[in-house]
């Protein structure tokens, strides 16, 4: 794969983009595609712009395009110019429309909906490809249709017919098409809304965009667009097709077909760094770092090592990847993203800094925040401990030296309670009853904490409320 040199695209400022369509949530395809667009832009020192393109009216909704907004800011994809809205420029493209209209490059057409329907029929039916026929088409010497009366007519893009269209992909490398493949397609409906493909040309070249980077669905499109762009005059984006991401099941995710939303993974308790440090690594390398810093990645994505093969979504990788930034998050920060999955479990009144000594005790057994939630909620929920883990550990052998260590607690409960005093009390039950710690702490485990493993009994009974501990040993 070729790829411009680092002083030759600093030569030139770049401009990424990223505009998704607002008629569902931000997929994770596209998050990765933004966060290449994103690290590209940084890495020359560019500019990122968020365009959302939201002229599929009767499906693009408000609710997605807050959906949008809300992960590109939980990613940190920051973005130097938009959102900017395609329905708001309409009259910008019925203008270009009409210059390619006036210059031969673009018609009217008054073919009907079953008028088409019946010229796709009659093409299947002598085993052609179906396309456009070029009926409305003006040639020299045509005589063309008188025009109906009271039809609203398309505009269609006046394609090339010989030819081929070749461009050389950041991704893929050498791509040609030939013009033949593709017909006159529609640029404007009856109702003056611009179709994708030639909207997305004139906000490209309005916007200056010099690299576009985004999912292979869309090589199809490329030559459409390129013949686009040359009958404008307008300079050639790079071009980058990002191939897919295949789903558990080996078949493409998509917003379509079960993919999981951006957001959704915030809602599970996933890190942010984390999603992007796996996101990129879903098609892109650097040498062979597994875990980077945003920083990192900055610094090394030039747009060489992209991946031409699917890449393949594999949730336990993700888990791994998010324990590993759990494990090396601050503690405080921590303690303020877990408080929403707490408040899910109806805990409200919490204090931070307890939160942080606590975020400190059990991330490291942590995948995700609702884990480490889950792990809190014995601070200040009831527990309520299984009957097999009672008769397993709560035996009748380790009964006394519970109801002593409750009693040794209880004293210490009007002095200083931490780990050291808790350590110093556990100790002495130990001795007076002949017991070992492998005996007398998985069952004061399973009766203060709901569960047989826990870090160190000490350090855990430290940051509950006596009153709590007390309460719990007393069923014994």
């Amino acid at each position: 794969m070729t790829t411009p040199s680092p002083s030759a695209v600093a030569a030139s400022a770049v401009r990424t983009r990223i505009a998704p369509s607002p008629t569902g949530f931000l997929h994770l395809g596209t998050a990765r595609t933004a966060l290449y667009s994103w690290a590209y832009a940084r890495h020359y020192g560019g500019q990122f712009i968020l365009r959302i393109e939201d002229t599929d009216v009767a499906r693009s909704t408000a609710e997605s395009v807050d959906q949008i907004l809300a992960s590109m800011k939980w990613l940190g994809l920051d973005c130097d110019e938009g959102p900017i809205y395609q329905m708001q420029r309409l009259e910008r493209y019925q203008a270009v429309a009409q210059q390619l209209i006036d210059a031969g490059l673009a018609y009217r057409c008054y073919s009907s909906p079953e008028e088409l329907d019946a010229m796709r029929e009659a093409q299947r039916a002598r085993g052609e490809k179906t396309h456009y026929d070029g009926r409305w088409r003006p040639e020299p010497g045509k005589v063309l249709p008188p025009v109906p009366e009271g039809v609203k007519p398309v505009v269609r893009f006046r394609n090339p017919q010989d030819g081929d269209v070749s461009w050389n992909d950041l991704v893929k490398g050498p791509i040609t098409i030939s013009n033949r493949e593709i017909d006159d397609l529609i640029i404007l409906r009856t109702d003056g809304v611009p179709t994708y493909n030639f909207a997305v040309v004139v906000d490209d070249w309005d916007m200056r965009i010099t690299h576009v980077f985004r999912g292979d669905e869309h090589v199809n499109n490329t030559p459409w667009q390129i013949n686009i762009f040359r009958a404008l005059g307008a300079p050639l984006p790079q071009f980058g097709h990002c191939p897919i991401i295949l789903g558990d099941d080996g078949l493409k995710l998509s917003k379509r077909r079960g993919a999981v939303s951006v957001t959704a993974y915030e809602e599970a308790g996933y890190l942010p760094e984390a999603m992007l440090n796996y996101l990129a690594r879903l098609g892109w390398s650097h040498g062979d770092d597994e875990l980077f810093t945003r920083e990192q990645m900055v610094s090394w994505f030039d747009g060489s090592h992209l991946a031409k093969s699917p890449a393949q979504w594999d949730p336990a990788k993700l888990a791994w990847v998010n324990a590993h930034y759990i494990k090396q998050a601050d503690d405080a920060r921590l303690a303020a993203l877990v408080v929403p999955h707490l408040v899910a479990r109806g805990i409200t009144q919490t204090q931070a800094d307890h939160l942080a000594r606590a975020c400190a005790l059990f991330k490291d057994r942590c995948s995700t925040l609702v884990e480490l939630a889950d792990w809190l909620s014995m601070f200040f929920l009831a527990v309520s401990p299984s009957e097999q883990e009672l008769q397993a550990h709560v035996s009748d052998a380790v009964k006394p030296g519970v109801r002593d260590l409750r009693d040794r607690l209880a004293a210490l409960s009007v002095g200083v309670w931490d780990k050291a005093t808790i350590a110093a009390a556990i100790k002495e039950t130990l001795t007076a009853h002949g017991l070992k710690m492998p005996q007398l702490a998985p069952a004061v485990r399973v009766l203060v904490c709901g569960r047989a493993q826990t870090p160190s009994i000490d350090a855990v009974l430290a940051l509950f409320e006596p009153t709590v501990v007390l309460a719990r040993l007393q069923h014994v």
